[in-house]
């Protein structure tokens, strides 16, 4: 389980460092499975199992919007966002919530067929998935730069390993370095073609610098091999968006809320944006209201509530 971007134009504003928080969540219906955490504006993530009740939680977490991830053995993986924060927090820090999921919301059900893992991906040295794990491992100490050096190990010793050079862009993107990001993500597919994370994190740091063209096949063929990928229908929209092509951006947008409308590329604010284009102001309004309702704790809330006033006039 890897984790996925957010284009940079769309990020918000940072909240502050302290204080921390606990994620407590809840599997409907209550099963057990491997469930990880991927913080969506810096290099951080973490994992683990939930009980036989469908419980699991997370401690000492910063703000900000995270990638759930829930994999189940048989059936797949499937994502939701969920803000961490002072605005949704309890009284004790603890921010509650529950995942319901169905068979639908799991990419790729079933087991994976051996043929669909290529021989150089099932030829990788035990000295560099070493070096990986204990990338993942430094990830979670929040230390992106040691998790850099071990993942720059995993690929000199394997070149051909496609899941280091992803998360090496990852990384790479969430500091801001975008061109060493394309590079990554470009050689992560080089090396593995079928893979799905570079291809959608391709999409998305094209989106970032402006390559609009190549954005759009990348985001196409991204939506084309997961549908209901909430952040490759986002990406598509933006890109649309940005080509200035609203029937297609409102489209994927569209998609994007029905799919996961926390979703941390917060595809309402471009929604409003075309609605406004359009004339359509109390349709403005009611997706700017989802918006504050999955995002209390967003910086010009109260603003953002007297346009919603005023749109409503």
């Amino acid at each position: 389980m890897l984790r996925f971007l957010l284009p940079a134009v769309l990020a918000a504003a940072a909240f502050a460092a302290d204080p921390l928080f606990e994620l407590s969540g809840q599997l409907l219906p209550p099963r057990r499975a491997s469930v990880s955490i991927f913080a969506t504006r810096s290099p951080f993530t973490v994992s683990a199992l939930s009980d036989a009740a469908g419980r699991f939680s997370f401690k000492k977490l910063p703000a900000d919007d995270y990638t759930v991830a829930v994999f189940i053995a048989g059936h797949g993986e499937a994502r939701r966002t969920v803000e961490v924060g002072p605005a949704v927090a309890g009284s004790h820090g603890r921010v509650s919530f529950t995942l319901d999921l169905k068979d639908s919301d799991f990419e790729f059900a079933g087991p994976v067929p051996e043929h669909s893992v290529s021989t150089s991906q099932l030829a990788i040295p035990n000295a560099a998935l070493r070096e990986y794990q204990q990338a993942q491992k430094d990830l979670e100490r929040r230390n992106p730069e040691a998790a850099a050096k071990r993942l720059e190990n995993a690929v000199e010793m394997a070149p051909q390993f496609a899941m280091a050079w992803n998360e090496l862009g990852t990384i790479a993107y969430q500091t801001r370095k975008f061109d060493r990001a394309e590079e990554c993500f470009r050689q992560a597919l080089e090396q593995d073609p079928r893979a799905f994370e570079p291809l959608v994190n391709l999409g998305g740091v094209l989106v970032t610098v402006h390559k609009l063209d190549e954005a759009a096949d990348y985001n196409l063929q991204a939506v084309l091999t997961r549908p209901n990928d909430a952040l490759a229908n986002s990406q598509l929209g933006l890109t649309y968006f940005e080509l200035a092509r609203m029937d297609l951006a409102q489209k994927y947008l569209e998609r994007t809320r029905q799919i996961d409308p926390a979703h941390f590329s917060h595809p309402q604010l471009l929604l409003a944006e075309i609605h406004l284009r359009h004339g359509e102001r109390r349709e403005a309004a009611a997706v700017l209201e989802e918006f504050l309702k999955y995002h209390p704790g967003w910086p010009n809330a109260a603003k953002m509530r007297q346009t919603i006033a005023e749109l409503r006039q």
